[in-house]
């Protein structure tokens, strides 16, 4: 993986979290803010998210048995799912019914202890900023040429971008739990406190929503890139003769990709013929993309009139059709 760098940013943003939580929690058992008690639970929750995320990339990691010959690559996104979930629930959910009781019985935050959430927030400003330059600096070479929100839509390893996601939450909430916990304390008025605390409430439902939305996809079955389409039939095509009929591929995990292709043999070739051609055109696939670990190839006569060698990409970036060859 990007696993040994996905998992450094997991490791990073969790020891910020479970640090940052505990603060939170002091934070709001001496003031009683709720916008601190909503961030602190965001923080639990992340924390909890981060574990998920190592457990699916353990569990990821075991080998294909009888009952699932393909292995276990995709406990990575089901358990990136799963986070969603939890951030939805456990995060969203209890900032938006704690706003609400907030907003019902407003109180300021008084007391000698007054400045310790703002202390609490302007650290946990500065440990988040720098869990998100990890997570930033481990997602530049998966990136590649992509922007940030191209990545984070079509990036086959969930962790990075769930992190990313994650941080970048974080961030926002802490800014929003400053202007809560700030305009109290100037105005001693407590609907303020309750309005910090929706405002993280509504960013992290939006944020649960957009990474369900994304795992889901993965966990439907997502093609290859374009790029691995056109470097695949490349190969293919790399002895001169055989010409791509049809073409699938699918990621059973972020780095496993299953290639389907009926592939053109010459009407006169002999069962040993075929049998050296796809031995070569595999080599050649493996050659060209090594994240192509299952590969099966159908010889067929190229029958005049037939497409060959078109492609369509995966949900997110093409359309699929008989006509064409669906990646």
């Amino acid at each position: 993986m990007a696993a040994s760098g996905g998992t450094k940013a997991i490791v990073a943003a969790l020891a910020a979290n479970l640090t940052i939580a505990l603060l939170k929690f002091v934070a709001f058992l001496l003031t009683r803010s709720s916008s601190m008690l909503a961030e602190a639970i965001h923080s639990v929750a992340d924390s909890g998210n981060q574990v998920l995320l190592l457990v699916g990339g353990k569990r990821a990691a075991r080998q294909a048995s009888p009952e699932h010959p393909f292995g276990y690559g995709r406990d990575r996104y089901i358990y990136a799912f799963i986070v969603s979930i939890v951030l939805f629930s456990v995060g969203g959910l209890f900032a938006l019914y704690e706003a609400y009781e907030k907003w019902h019985d407003p109180h300021p935050i008084e007391g000698v202890w007054w400045w310790v959430p703002l202390a609490v927030l302007v650290g946990a400003i500065i440990a988040e900023s720098f869990s998100l330059r990890t997570a930033v600096h481990e997602s530049k070479h998966l990136r590649g040429q992509r922007g940030w929100v191209d990545f984070v839509r079509t990036a086959k390893s969930p962790e990075l971008p769930v992190i990313l996601l994650e941080d970048i939450g974080a961030l926002l909430g802490l800014i929003f739990a400053l202007f809560g916990v700030g305009l109290t304390l100037l105005t001693g008025n407590g609907l303020w406190d309750a309005v910090g605390t929706a405002m993280i409430g509504v960013l992290l439902v939006v944020i649960a929503v957009i990474l369900a939305v994304e795992t889901k996809s993965l966990l439907l079955g997502e093609s290859a890139t374009r790029e691995h389409v056109r470097r695949i039939e490349q190969a293919i095509a790399g002895d001169g003769f055989t010409r791509v009929i049809h073409l699938k591929t699918m990621h059973l995990g972020p780095e496993e990709l299953l290639v389907a292709a009926k592939i053109s043999v010459a009407q006169g070739d002999s069962g040993q013929d075929i049998a050296r051609l796809i031995d070569a055109a595999e080599e050649r696939i493996r050659a060209a993309v090594p994240i192509a670990r299952v590969i099966y190839l159908e010889p067929d006569i190229l029958r005049a009139g037939t497409a060959a060698g078109g492609t369509a990409g995966s949900v997110r970036e093409g359309s699929t059709g008989e006509g064409s060859t669906p990646a």
